[in-house]
């Protein structure tokens, strides 16, 4: 059985309790991540992963109803690399 999703809110909610510190505060720390996500770098947080933005090309792809060729437009999408650390945390592989 899979755990439910966790909100942006309840993630907010959960660091507040674990540091202590005000919702704007964790807001803002949020936002600064995605501002920086948005301008094209790279966020790295040891032992949890890594967030990024992937740029994928222009492709040839086929309707899927008649199997006609299509142009999909080149696109920007987020890329999370998960850490070691957490990764052996969740799996119980933690040395």
């Amino acid at each position: 059985m899979r755990a439910a999703a966790t909100g942006g809110k309840d993630l907010i909610q959960a660091e507040l309790i674990a540091a202590k510190l005000g919702g704007a505060d964790a807001g803002k720390a949020l936002d600064g991540l995605q501002n920086a996500l948005v301008k094209g770098e790279t966020i790295k947080l040891p032992g949890f992963g890594q967030f990024e933005v992937a740029e994928r090309g222009k492709c040839i792809g086929r309707d899927p109803q008649t199997g006609a060729e299509i142009t999909v437009a080149a696109s920007k999408a987020p890329k999370v690399s998960v850490g070691k650390a957490l990764k052996d945390a969740i799996t119980g592989n933690a040395a």
